[in-house]
């Protein structure tokens, strides 16, 4: 089945107000578009427990703080709407940026905590423009139940707190990173690696899985941190944002795995920026 494209906020309510006033269950998956087998997980779990299902694409500028990282991110509607076609979605929302962020818009959407830390720190301004996006489509959509990819678990965090907060009627839901064989977690941005740099991007977590194993047995990061980034360096990565044990519910930062944790890391290679994370 082929999803209407929906490019215009009249038509997309148009579209969703049969399905509330039928008591519809509605499912919304929120996609900067290039879409891989991470983002067909979220769409099939959307559509696992919803009679309804909007993928949304839309590459946000506001989320990105290098103009140069925007231009380059990778965009493939036409590739997209085909991908989608065998999950029967109900409908694709794409709006373009005067849909969005219309002449003389003004506000911004920002949570305290949870982005102190990690990729809120090494990019401005970045869970601001995520927390603004998500808050517009959840209202767009009119959406009871929200996917996320626990790939991107901080912005999971960012979007669970800022709905919280804002009494949006919307249960957000977190999925499972899906993974290459090689385990390296499946991005958007993987399309950006040379043939050789993706040989070499698995390393990433090959290292947190030995940094893992080590802070079960024991360790501290202070112990397993030198080794680990020596060896990313080694593999050609060429700055290291962050490689951080951090508690899974509220990020507050851990030197040993004495409670729910996750290892999160965020580390260039070739130019392109790769995060992930895992339990601990």
């Amino acid at each position: 089945m082929i999803a209407p494209i929906v490019r215009d906020k009249a038509q997309l309510r148009e579209i969703v107000t049969p399905w509330k006033r039928a008591d519809e269950v509605v499912g919304v998956v929120p996609t900067m578009g290039a879409l891989h087998d991470g983002h067909l997980s979220l769409v099939a779990a959307a559509k696992a427990v919803c009679d309804r299902v909007i993928v949304t694409i839309f590459v946000n500028p506001k989320q990105f703080n290098n103009p140069e990282d925007l231009a380059n991110y990778p965009r493939t509607e036409e590739a997209d709407g085909r991908k989608l076609e065998r999950f029967g979605v109900d409908a694709i929302w794409v709006p373009d940026g005067d849909q969005m962020y219309p002449e003389g818009f003004a506000t911004t959407v920002s949570v305290s905590g949870v982005t102190d830390c990690l990729c809120g720190t090494t990019r401005p301004g970045h869970f601001e423009g995520v927390a603004t996006v998500v808050a517009k489509l959840f209202l767009q959509t009119q959406a009871d139940k929200a996917f996320f990819g626990e790939k991107d678990y901080q912005q999971l965090q960012v979007v669970a707190r800022m709905a919280a907060d804002l009494d949006i009627p919307i249960q957000v839901i977190g999925c499972p990173t899906i993974r290459e064989e090689d385990g390296l977690a499946m991005s958007s941005r993987n399309l950006l690696l040379s043939d050789r740099a993706r040989v070499y991007a698995s390393v990433l977590y090959e290292v947190m899985e030995d940094i893992a194993e080590a802070l079960r047995g024991g360790a501290t990061m202070s112990d397993v941190l030198p080794d680990a980034l020596a060896r990313l360096n080694k593999a050609g990565f060429t700055e290291v944002d962050y490689l951080e044990l951090r508690t899974a519910d509220g990020l507050d930062g851990l030197e040993r795995a004495d409670v729910p944790g996750r290892l999160f890391a965020a580390a260039w290679l070739a130019g392109v920026r790769l995060i992930d994370n895992i339990a601990v």
